[in-house]
């Protein structure tokens, strides 16, 4: 995450421009770690989000409202008793620490103005927001740290307010150029570009050391002993250049977007390291930018969460039945020579007439071979020739009756783990509460989970995803087994087009098409976005396989979401969640 010294001061200009002079109006803590102020002015309110979490520690305006909790934490309330009412003043950061200080100017108890101070300190797992007196005193901190948890520095109530210790680094704004380049060649040994930037640069990210490799070697790595003069050269540039953009704030909110249109890192100038493997998007504040590179993890994040038990209950039952297949599997193979015991047994019996009780063993000619073939078959000494040809029968019939026994049951375990992963795939996609719900009322019914009792309010049933193709036809994509069901065997008319991945898990998706036939650009539309909404989202290139919905049908006593179908096509297409907006 780049979340660096150069981008919190883009970051400050921001609020600077919006927030000065505003006045506190409503304080919220939604969790731990997270403080919303809503300021107001004569053009408006606005929401300042303060997170402290230490996987997105981070300071912006938003414009997202989580869901507050019903009682105030007890730092939300004294937050509410110092600061409502108070006008925010001054925005400060120290150099190119990720530190921002808020100045409010605020009344106490007495109606006597006061300075209150709001740091923000952006250090991952150890991010802080901390309330501070006009004398420099701490009141309180979002993470109070005592003297078993850190002997350098505390952060208490009553103790006196330090910034976070200072890093021995070159800051962009206080050095030039070449005193940067002379530090990077002067590291103590050699090692990538990268590396001795980030060791030497203060405020800048990982991202944006690696550009400048990048770069700087035309894309080929670069070690610090390699540096000559047209590769320093380049540094001097590309350094200069966001030198100068770091002091007159001058940059701009880029986000970084894999090829699966995830976002996964962000910045405030234009990225080209990634190639064409990655897009890169702009032409956003630098809020609106962290609204949407946030809602998107933080989502997925708090679904992970709430579908923690379901994915361990799914994730250990296909482990215990890939160990069920495995060992039959193996039990099956040592039934494959099952036939030899029959012949055993035949043989014996052609020879019950030369053969002496107490034998141990038959020397005969294998007749049911082509040309017949000599032949030694072991004896029981202690069993009579013709209860030697019976026990060689019995444990034939044995094998025979287990390979047919192991054979239903492997078939029916890989049904079973084939029914499993599908679920498993459609926790995975699942994007709310309702969508986690409907797969445990599936799991009830198929035996994996019990019912959590008879009060238990059942959920109101969801509808598949619908997308509309630029020719008009409607496409719906199911959201979980029961879904695909009611989709493909009860809403799909006989002419429709149902689409799945091939031999993947992943949803049913179908072409409503009223008697028309679909063009080119909605079938391929609809294989995208069947292959974005199953197990292989991530992949490259991904077959999926489509037909009319008359020749999809649904085996007797198959569980939720089986079918088998004929006639189809295969279309290979890269994979989409959600269609381009107009």
């Amino acid at each position: 995450m780049a979340f660096d010294g150069v981008f919190l001061r883009h970051i400050r200009k921001e609020l600077e421009q919006k927030l000065l002079n505003t006045k506190v109006d409503k304080v919220h803590q939604p969790s731990r770690d997270q403080i919303i102020l809503t300021l107001r002015s004569r053009e408006g309110a606005f929401r300042l989000l303060l997170s402290a979490h230490a996987n997105s520690p981070r300071i912006h305006l938003t414009s997202v409202s989580p869901e507050n909790p019903k009682v105030p934490p007890m730092l939300c309330m004294l937050l509410r008793k110092k600061l409502s009412g108070a006008r925010l003043r001054r925005i400060e950061q120290p150099s190119l620490e990720r530190v921002l200080l808020l100045d409010f100017e605020a009344v106490n108890e007495l109606g006597d103005p006061v300075l209150l101070r709001l740091s923000m300190e952006i250090m991952g797992q150890y991010s802080n927001i901390i309330l501070i007196d006009d004398k420099g005193m701490i009141i309180d901190a979002v993470k109070r740290v005592d003297a078993s948890m850190s002997s350098q520095r505390l952060v208490m109530p009553g103790l006196p307010y330090e910034l976070p210790p200072a890093q021995s680094k070159l800051s962009m704004l206080e050095t030039d150029v070449d005193t940067i380049l002379s530090a990077v060649t002067a590291v103590s040994r050699p090692m990538p570009l990268s590396k001795a930037l980030l060791q030497v640069l203060q405020g800048v990210s990982p991202i944006l050391c690696r550009e400048y490799e990048y770069l700087c070697g035309h894309g080929r790595e670069v070690r610090t002993d390699e540096l000559d003069e047209e590769k320093l050269s380049r540094l001097r540039y590309f350094l200069k250049r966001d030198m100068e953009t770091a002091r007159s704030i001058s940059g701009q909110p880029y986000m970084i977007i894999d090829h699966a249109k995830k976002p996964i890192d962000f910045t405030f100038t234009y990225i080209q390291q990634y190639g064409t493997g990655h897009s890169v998007s702009g032409g956003e504040s630098f809020g609106e930018m962290l609204d949407r590179y946030y809602a998107k993890r933080d989502s997925a994040e708090a679904m992970r969460v709430k579908s923690e038990d379901l994915t361990k209950l799914l994730s250990n039952t296909a482990s215990r039945l890939l160990r069920k297949i495995y060992i039959q599997t193996d039990e099956l193979k040592q039934c494959a020579d099952r036939e030899h015991l029959r012949v055993c047994g035949e043989l014996i019996q052609a020879n019950l007439y030369r053969l002496e009780r107490g034998a141990s063993s038959l020397e005969a000619e294998n007749y049911y071979l082509d040309p017949p073939a000599p032949i030694t078959i072991s004896l029981d000494p202690a069993l009579s020739p013709a209860a030697n040809a019976q026990r060689y029968f019995k444990n034939y019939q044995k094998a025979k009756t287990a390979e047919q026994m192991l054979t239903l049951q492997i078939s029916a375990a890989e049904e079973e783990l084939d029914y499993v992963s599908s679920v498993l795939d459609a926790v995975s996609r699942a994007q709310s509460e309702g969508e986690l719900d409907e797969i445990r009322e599936e799991l009830i019914g198929q035996g994996y989970l019990k019912a959590r009792g008879r009060k238990q309010r059942r959920p109101s049933p969801l509808k598949p995803l619908c997308f509309t193709s630029a020719a008009g036809f409607l496409i719906y994509v199911g959201r979980n087994n029961r879904q695909n069901d009611q989709l493909t065997l009860h809403t799909a008319d006989k002419n429709d087009i149902w689409l799945h991945v091939k031999d993947i898990p992943g949803s049913h998706t179908l072409i409503v098409t009223q008697g028309k036939t679909p063009d080119e650009d909605t079938l391929l539309l609809a294989a995208r976005l069947a292959a974005g909404h199953s197990k292989a989202r991530e992949s490259g290139k991904v077959p999926v396989d489509y037909t009319k919905a008359r020749y999809v049908s649904k085996p007797t006593g198959a569980k939720p979401g089986k079918v088998i179908y004929t006639h189809q096509q295969t279309l290979y297409v890269a994979p989409l969640e959600t269609p381009p907006g107009p």
